[in-house]
């Protein structure tokens, strides 16, 4: 039998745990909290880690699962940029990450852009104030804008196809266009979505190049009052930047599911603490953003798929078969 140690492991996950683990052969050691290296050594005899993205892998830690006889570490995300890879890599350790239905995270992003559009924040501010007046608060409509979307894989593909029924026209850069959808976007470089949206939603994953790709240069040749969504990884904006821009006039609102610097706060309950997060103090404090604790993933669908393709990596993995989102 295959042995798995899951860190982070939550009460919302539980029953998928429990039904995919027994059909697959595989046994679970649970653990509660993020992965440290104070319970690094838990994983003794396990074959497989699996990890949430609210706690960075780190060297030493990767040290102590290999010692420990650990072969693979699979991350129940999309996004793998809290997993030392390099360190991966020295210590034979195989790192992968999961797949999950596109349509939470293109539902989410839909519903980020009307909320900022039609200003709903201001507008549930006031309401539950007991101020119903409408003055400021007038919104847009989406046909006739011009939507950028920096990012083509199935999670922009599919916001792309939400889109085309709003009557928007549709702007995407991929590397690698897809042929569904020559009808109902236009491909272009990310030069023209910056110069031309009037929305502009981010759809890759975070690297080291394209790090920090909205800041200062880049939002000063975007139109005045852009819109700007993500639901991807909070490193891709500049923060300061950002909150210069929306300060000025510049950016019009944002839609943020995630910050950079969120690993240590989303997730967790301060209701009764003093956060030391002064650029997310300053984002919530503007009428025009709406923020909140990166959450688009957060669908039954998701977390079934999270739990199933992790558990199915381990069995390929020990049987010599390939996995489909090895990054090491």
């Amino acid at each position: 039998m295959r042995k798995t140690i899951v860190y982070n492991y939550r009460a919302d996950e539980d029953k998928y745990f429990k039904y995919y683990a027994p059909k697959l052969g595989i046994e679970l050691v649970k653990v509660l909290e993020r992965p440290d290296e104070t319970n690094a050594y838990l994983a003794e005899g396990c074959d497989q880690v699996t990890v949430l993205t609210d706690a960075d892998v780190t060297e030493p830690m990767i040290k102590i699962y290999a010692d420990c006889g650990v072969k693979l570490i699979t991350t129940r995300t999309i996004g793998a940029d809290h997993i030392d890879l390099k360190a991966a890599e020295k210590y034979g350790v195989a790192v992968s990450r999961i797949t999950y239905s596109p349509y939470s995270v293109a539902d989410y992003t839909i519903m980020l852009i009307l909320m900022v559009q039609r200003h709903v924040k201001t507008l549930i501010t006031r309401y539950y104030g007991q101020d119903y007046t409408i003055l400021g608060s007038m919104g847009q409509e989406l046909p006739g804008r011009t939507v950028g979307l920096i990012g083509g894989g199935r999670i922009g593909r599919a916001v792309a196809r939400h889109l085309s029924g709003f009557g928007c026209r549709i702007l995407m850069s991929d590397h690698h266009p897809s042929p569904e959808l020559e009808e109902i976007v236009e491909y272009c470089d990310q030069e023209k979505i910056i110069e031309e949206s009037d929305i502009i939603s981010l759809h890759v994953p975070y690297t080291d190049k394209n790090a920090h790709m909205i800041n200062a240069e880049s939002i000063s040749r975007m139109k005045d009052g852009v819109i700007i969504i993500n639901t991807a990884r909070g490193g891709l904006i500049d923060t300061g930047a950002l909150i210069d821009a929306i300060e000025s006039g510049k950016v019009g609102g944002a839609g943020l599911d995630l910050v950079e610097g969120d690993r240590t706060v989303y997730y967790r309950d301060f209701k009764d603490e003093v956060i030391s997060f002064r650029d997310k103090a300053v984002l919530d404090s503007f009428p025009n953003v709406i923020m909140l604790p990166h959450m688009a993933f957060y669908t039954d669908q998701v977390v079934d798929d999270m739990i199933r393709y992790t558990l199915e990596d381990c069995v390929k993995f020990c049987e010599g078969e390939e996995l489909p989102f090895r990054l090491v």
